[in-house]
């Protein structure tokens, strides 16, 4: 030992307490900041997927045009609308368009299926489909020969009543402009069970990233991931080509412009939620001619 060096002298007790106490908080305020860090993480993670699925909505999802009958997303759909508050719920029962009554008496059913129905749709012409709903009737022309396996699935859904009592759950009218319907479950998540490939999709009508009004198209969840929801364009709207085209709006464009003017619950101001003027499809039927 060098002859300065002399051994440390044991600290008085109330300072060894105090050195104690400032080391406990010391530990205290670093594992604070760690779990700051981990919820600003959290939060960074959540509006970034609350911007992707905004974009995507403009652009293109599960988004909404998000099916999540796969359900691998959107969900995103779903689950990137929020809630709508005791307000804007209120205001929602108390809407009604003219025109508009009370949905039919009915629920919507649960049946499923393993797999993509046979193909029995004739190619070789044109289908009609009519969605009674009510705030009057919507007609389809659909056209099995661009997009045989989607018209072939919603001719089958509608002969089973797939689609009877179910609630449009989506609407939007900021930037895109659509009627969201085909989800038994009413929450952008559900669907018949199957899905199918993407069809039509280099159909000259939407070059360009536009689907125009009148357009009938699939929504879905990612590639291939089609199953029973659909949308129905009611003003030309921004969106790349990743939904099958396979039928235009033939009759109600009137309807689908009243509901969206009526707005929708989403009390954020974005425009996307269930629609304020509450639509359910009564009844779907489908036909040659």
């Amino acid at each position: 030992m060098a002859p300065n060096d002399r051994p440390s002298k044991p600290l008085p007790k109330d300072k060894e307490r105090r050195r104690r106490e400032l080391e406990r908080l010391k530990l205290q305020r670093q594992q604070q900041r760690r779990a700051d860090a981990v919820v600003r993480a959290r939060k960074r993670t959540a509006v970034v997927g609350a911007v992707v699925v905004g974009l995507v909505a403009v652009a293109g999802g599960a988004w909404a045009l998000t099916s999540s009958s796969s359900k691998k997303a959107t969900t995103a759909s779903a689950a990137a609308t929020p809630s709508a508050s005791a307000s804007t719920t209120a205001k929602a029962a108390a809407v009604h368009v003219a025109g508009c009554s009370a949905a039919a008496p009915g629920a919507p059913t649960t049946q499923q299926w393993k797999t993509e129905p046979a193909m029995t749709v004739d190619t070789t012409t044109t289908y009609t489909a009519t969605i009674a709903t009510n705030c009057g009737d919507i007609t389809l022309k659909l056209d099995p020969a661009k997009a045989p396996h989607t018209v072939n699935s919603f001719v089958y859904l509608a002969g089973q009543h797939f689609f009877d009592h179910v609630k449009c759950h989506r609407l939007t009218t900021g930037g895109l402009s659509v009627l969201q319907c085909g989800d038994p479950t009413g929450t952008g998540s559900g669907g018949p069970g199957y899905s199918f490939k993407d069809e039509n999709l280099t159909d000259p009508s939407i070059k360009g990233g536009t689907y125009p009004a009148g357009t009938v198209a699939m929504a879905n969840s990612g590639a291939n991931t089609n199953g029973s929801q659909f949308f129905l364009v009611y003003k030309d709207s921004q969106l790349p080509a990743n939904y099958t085209p396979f039928g235009t709006i033939t009759g109600g464009m009137d309807i689908l412009q009243k509901v969206a003017a009526a707005g929708t619950d989403n009390a954020n101001g974005t425009g996307d939620g269930a629609p304020l003027q509450s639509v359910v499809m009564n009844t779907v039927t489908a036909a040659k001619g």
